[in-house]
Order: structure tokens, then C-alpha cells, then sequence
């Protein structure tokens, strides 16, 4: 194709030309365009002569055609590692060793891979992708005690490639594994105290306010307290700590069909390395809580000076650019039994004030946290200051190293990718795509996981021992020490009606529910409003308002969108996913909880035109791992703006009797209970 230089065609450089099935696979077409050298008519490819300033110069293009694999059986997609053209399509390498085991475990992969020995030729392609496998995903062969499948690798490699830089790696590996696995079982044989969670040896049960006050009084603090640390002290330890936990994620444990397990019986192993983040946020936010509402005593000034003093170190770990105990703090601050406590947040001055209203937009729920998301790729593409004379221990003046994220929205889009797209597509073919949207993720994981290795701070111990000596009180410790503190007025309305759920693991599972938009009739007091749900116990503030009037919390941001997008793209050629918050032709992605003492746990499922009540029932059942047959017990309720209800009833089709106009969530209910909730008629 020539065209006239100045008058370059206004073509994507990719287009889609559409799809292509061969041998058990599912290929996707597209035609890439690309410009060559500019050649003038009177010129030859080999003309040396510069062209003349009034010859015409014209612009030459080749189109070459694009085949990437969409969807395949495991044996093609097992081949299609050593045959992969690389140019047109390098992700499939790094998206199928960083994904395959929500498919296929690592033994049946080499099964499948490594040639039956002898093989004529040593398969060079074969080693590469070893080398790759033993570089990025190292503990995909982690298998205690024999490590075999690492072992059989040795193996090969020690005769495709006896001194090769694969041989080594693996070699190395093995060493480590072995000898990891003998410390472990050194530690197992040492007599070891009982231990618990940080401040749990000092921590009571109490059942009433009176008895935990009594708690309190024989108690005495060993060492400096939290808070009499400065600012700065606090929130680089509380960086060093997140830092360390995040550096040590793996990838794989993340997947949606990984973390999503992490509640059926026998699963307490699952995603260790998550879990481990998801304790030091959960640490984080009962530290806030212990220290603000530890002191029933205090007197309404001194506590404020609690508050004001988690708001600096909020504000620090913000400039630390550490978005994990950023959220934490913030997360119990916002929680019920602090929020409600009027004549504390009085206190405050308006500057930390505003402080606490800016740093709780970083995480409105408005756009599917959108504002936090834009942030952190803000951050991302920001390189701090490459100072060499930088001491240990210290951070950079300018621009720290990190990001640190906050892990649970990574964890929210997997969840959310994992439920809206299918494992399998027809003819038993793996949906290879699906995990190519997966590697797209965890690639942005692992990239941040680099950044985070430039940070330069040291432990401090006498911190450390005050983090994990803090008194560690659970929700309903803090309800009740909350209203001892500030006791509600028996005739106000706006007392605490809900104690909120603030810990990590309620919260990636809650957040399948906040991905929701503003309803037509909704008002700042509804129940899908965060101000609400933070702050039952306040009257409602509008976002908008800049000081809000002495005596009363800081408002928090809330949704003022209708819809909730997750920046994805889910685009392949199947009936059309709508996200959370979307309803489309076909289908609607919903949230189910249970109606029960386990906290407000959420389960996603995907919601049909065609579906009938009692299969939506049996599939949410399997997705919270209750009993099949328990399922004819149960009543389906979609949750409503104003504390309300709506019945869906036994034999109903769910997709037209639900209110399209409500967010999509739902809750289970036994029917035992059911009798006492006021429902609405269906619209």
C-alpha cells in the first residue's frame, strides 16, 4: 500500500480479522499494520542519493497477519510453549507458568512437557522454558519431603543442559528447598509456648462492658506505648512490615479461583502469603482501635489527640506511598465504634480534619475506586530519586521508593474476572484468554513487588514490640467499649443499628457489594450509601461539605455515579458479561450473602435471564459451602434502599423479579426467620 506522505491513513495499527481453529485450538486473528521506509517514485530500494526537497515521498505499509491462542486442550497449550512464535505472541510464556495451576497441576505440565527419555536432540526450547519456569515461579516446585517434581528438572537439565545456567538454578533450588524443609522440622522439634495473635495474651473475653472495664484497670503497659512513638517512627515500621509481607506474595495465590476457596473446610493452607498480609491488615486496624478506644476514661480532648495522631501517621504512610496500612487506618477510623463518637471527632482540629476527608477519598467506592486506582498507577509511573549516598535506613527527601498496595483490589478484579468468565469453552477447551486477563494482573503485581525492593528502612525493635503488645480488642469488644465511652440516647435515631465488619477478609468479600451506583431514590441515609454504612450513628453529611460543624464525624465519600465499571476487558467472543452494577440483555453479575452470625460475606455468581429461584439458591449454597440439601430451606431477599426487602419468590424467574433499579445485592435467609421481615411487592 503507498500512500502520500502528509495524508497517512487514520488506521489502528491492530485491527481483528476474527478467528481461526486448528488442531484442537482456537486461534484469534488480527492484522497488524506497519509503516517501512519512505521511498520517493524515482528512488530504488538501493538508491543512495538523498531524494530531492520537491521529489514526493510516500509512506509504504505491510500488513502481516497476527494468530494468538485463544483457547486450546492442555496438550496443544502444553506444545504451543516450545512452538510459540515469540514475536507475535510473547505473553503466552510468562501467562501460562504464571496461571496454569488454576487448570493443571505443575506434575502433569512436565509430564506433558520433558521428552521420554532418550530423546535424539537436546530440545533447547524445552530448556529455555524450564529456565524461565525456575526463575519467576520457584515455588511452583515446591513439594516436600522428596521435592520430586524439582528433582525429575534436575534431572533433565543436568543432561540437555549440564552447565547451563537452568542446570545450576535448579540445582540451587533443590539446596534451598532441602534445607528449608530441615529448619522447619528443627523448629517443629523445639519446645515451643503457646502463642496467639499480637496483644491476645493480654487481651480478656469479657461479656459486658463492666467486666472488660475491670480488665482494664489490672493491666500495665511494659514499655512505651504505640502513640509515644513519633509520627515518622510508626509508619516506616508499619511500611518496612507491609513491604516485607507484600515482597513475599505469590502471584498464583491471588487468582480468583485460588483465593476464592480460602473458606471450605480443610483450606486454613491456602494462600499463605495472602493470609499473611491479611493478618498485618487486620493488625494494623485493631492497633487503631485498641489505642483510640483502649482508655474508657480519657476525657473527650485526650482522645482526640489519639485521632489526630492516626491521622499523621495516615498522612505519612500516604507520603511513604504506602497504600496498605494507609487503608487500614483509615478503614477503623471509619468503623462504627470510632466514627460514632461525636464529642471526640468535636475535638479535632478542622486542619487534621480536612487531612482525614482527603485521605479517605484515595479509597471512595465512587467508579469502582477509581480515584485509587488512577492513583496508584500515578505513583507507579513516578520514579523516585536514584541517590547512591543515600544512608541505610533512611528514606529519600523527595519521592520514596513503592508503591506499596493496597493487596485487596487486586484480589476484588480477580475474584470478579474468575466468577464473569467460564474455565471451559465448548468442546472442553481451555479459556486461555481468561488467563491472559489474569496474567495482566498478576504481571502489575509482580512489577510493583520490584518496586517495593528499593526501600530503605531498618527494624526497630522497641516499635515492633509495641505493635505486637498493643491491646488487640475484636468487634464486639469495641461496640461495646464505644458506647461505655459515648452511650447512646435511647430515643436517637441515629444510633449504631449495624456494627461494621472492617477486617481484610470481610472486606474483599464485601466489596463484591460496594461496586454499586446511586439509586433513583436514594438519599445520603440509604443503606448503600458509605456514609451510611460507615457511620450509622451520624446523621448524614454531604460529601461536598467542606468543614463539617463542630461535634460531628468527617464525612466520608460516597458513589455519585450510577454505574460501576471494572477497568477490564472482557471481550471474548461469548454472550456479554455485565459487571457489577451493570445489567445487560442476558445476564447480570450478583452478590449473595447468608443471612447468619459469620459476618456479611459475599459470594458473586452469575445471574441469567433464564435462572429460577432454586438454582440461583443452590449455586450461592455452593459458593458459601453449605449443604446442597439445605437449599429448600432457604428464602432469596434482594436488598434494598431503606432498610428494605424484596421477596423473591420459590419458583420465580430471579432475572425479571428483582428491581432493576437496585443494586444487585441479595441475601439468604431460612425460612424460619423469614417470617419476620417486612417484604416488598415486587416490581
Amino acid at each position: 500500500m503507498l500512500r502520500t506522505a502528509g495524508k497517512e491513513l487514520a488506521l489502528a495499527p491492530l485491527q481483528d480479522w476474527g478467528e481461526e481453529t486448528e488442531d484442537g485450538a482456537v486461534y484469534s486473528v488480527s492484522l497488524r499494520r506497519q509503516r517501512s521506509q519512505r521511498l520517493s517514485p524515482r528512488e530504488g530500494p538501493g538508491d543512495s542519493q538523498a531524494p530531492s526537497a520537491n521529489a514526493h515521498t510516500f509512506l509504504h505499509y505491510r500488513t502481516s497477519k497476527v494468530r494468538v491462542l485463544r483457547a486450546a486442550h492442555l496438550e496443544r497449550l502444553v506444545r504451543e510453549l516450545v512452538s510459540v512464535d515469540h514475536e507475535q505472541d510473547p505473553g503466552f510464556v510468562p501467562a501460562f507458568l504464571a496461571t496454569h495451576r488454576a487448570f493443571v497441576p505443575t506434575a502433569r505440565v512436565l509430564g506433558l512437557l520433558l521428552p521420554p527419555p532418550p530423546p535424539p536432540l537436546p530440545p533447547w526450547a524445552v530448556v529455555s522454558v524450564l529456565g524461565s519456569w525456575l526463575q519467576d515461579h520457584p515455588q511452583d516446585f515446591w513439594d516436600p519431603p522428596a521435592h520430586s517434581d524439582l528433582g525429575i528438572v534436575c534431572t533433565f537439565l543436568g543432561w540437555a543442559a549440564p552447565l547451563g545456567a537452568e542446570a545450576l538454578e535448579a540445582e540451587k533450588l533443590l539446596r534451598d528447598f532441602l534445607k528449608e524443609a530441615e529448619q522447619e522440622q528443627e523448629e517443629e522439634e523445639q519446645p515451643q509456648a503457646p502463642a496467639g495473635p499480637p496483644g491476645t495474651a493480654r487481651t480478656p473475653s469479657p461479656n459486658s462492658p463492666e467486666s472488660y472495664l475491670e480488665g482494664e484497670e489490672g493491666l500495665v503497659q511494659e514499655g512505651p506505648e504505640l502513640l509515644d512513638f513519633s509520627v515518622d517512627e510508626v509508619a516506616e515500621q508499619l511500611t518496612l512490615m507491609d513491604v516485607e509481607l507484600f515482597s513475599r506474595v505469590r502471584p498464583c495465590e491471588c487468582l480468583g479461583s485460588v483465593w476464592s476457596q480460602r473458606d471450605r473446610p480443610g483450606a486454613a493452607g491456602i494462600a499463605p502469603t495472602v493470609r499473611a498480609t491479611v493478618t498485618q491488615f487486620n493488625m494494623v486496624t485493631g492497633c487503631v482501635l485498641g489505642s483510640v478506644l483502649g482508655a474508657p476514661g480519657l476525657a473527650a480532648p485526650q482522645r482526640a489527640q489519639r485521632l489526630e495522631k492516626w491521622i499523621r501517621i495516615a498522612q505519612r504512610c500516604r507520603e511513604l506511598r504506602n497504600f496498605s496500612s494507609l487503608r487500614a487506618i483509615l478503614s477503623a477510623l471509619q468503623s462504627n465504634p470510632i466514627y460514632r463518637l461525636k464529642s471526640s471527632w468535636g475535638a479535632v482540629s478542622r486542619e487534621l480534619l480536612s487531612t482525614f476527608r482527603k485521605l479517605s477519598q484515595i479509597f471512595s467506592d465512587e467508579n469502582n475506586h477509581l480515584s485509587s486506582r488512577e492513583i496508584l498507577s500515578q505513583e507507579e509511573a513516578t520514579e523516585g530519586p536514584q541517590e547512591e549516598d543515600t544512608p541505610p535506613g533512611s528514606l529519600p527527601s523527595k519521592l520514596p521508593p513503592g508503591p506499596v498496595p493496597y493487596l485487596g483490589t487486586f484480589l476484588t478484579d480477580l475474584v470478579m474476572l474468575d466468577t464473569a468468565l467460564p474455565d471451559m469453552l465448548e468442546g472442553d477447551l481451555i479459556n486461555f484468554e481468561k488467563r491472559r486477563k489474569e496474567w495482566e494482573i498478576l504481571a502489575r503485581i509482580q512489577q510493583l513487588q520490584k518496586r517495593c525492593r528499593s526501600y530503605c528502612l531498618s527494624p526497630c525493635p522497641p516499635i515492633l514490640a509495641a505493635l505486637r503488645a498493643q491491646r488487640q480488642l475484636s468487634e464486639e469488644q469495641s461496640y461495646r467499649v464505644s458506647r461505655v465511652i459515648e452511650p447512646p440516647a435511647a430515643s436517637c435515631p441515629s444510633s449504631p443499628r449495624v456494627r461494621r465488619r472492617i477486617s481484610l477478609t470481610k472486606r474483599l468479600s464485601a466489596k463484591l457489594s460496594r461496586e454499586r451506583g446511586s439509586s433513583p431514590g436514594g438519599s445520603p441515609g440509604d443503606p448503600s450509601s458509605p456514609t451510611s454504612s460507615l457511620s450509622p450513628g451520624s446523621p448524614p453529611s454531604s460529601p461536598r461539605m467542606r468543614d463539617p460543624p463542630p461535634g460531628s464525624p468527617p464525612a466520608s465519600p460516597g458513589p455519585q455515579s450510577p454505574s460501576s465499571k471494572l477497568p477490564l476487558a472482557l471481550t471474548l467472543s461469548c454472550p456479554r458479561i455485565p459487571l457489577v452494577g451493570q445489567q445487560g440483555s442476558e445476564a447480570r453479575v450478583i452478590r449473595v450473602s447468608i443471612d447468619n452470625d459469620h459476618g456479611n460475606l459475599y459470594r458473586s455468581i452469575l445471574l441469567t435471564s433464564q435462572d429460577k429461584t432454586p438454582s440461583v439458591v443452590q449455586r450461592a449454597l455452593q459458593k458459601h459451602n453449605v449443604a446442597q440439601s439445605w437449599s429448600h430451606d432457604y428464602q432469596l431477599f434482594q436488598v434494598l434502599p431503606g432498610d428494605r426487602e424484596l421477596l423473591i419468590p420459590d419458583n420465580a424467574n430471579v432475572f425479571y423479579a428483582m428491581s432493576p433499579a437496585a443494586p444487585g445485592d441479595f441475601m439468604l435467609r431460612r425460612k424460619e426467620q423469614a417470617r419476620h421481615t417486612t417484604s416488598v411487592p415486587p416490581t
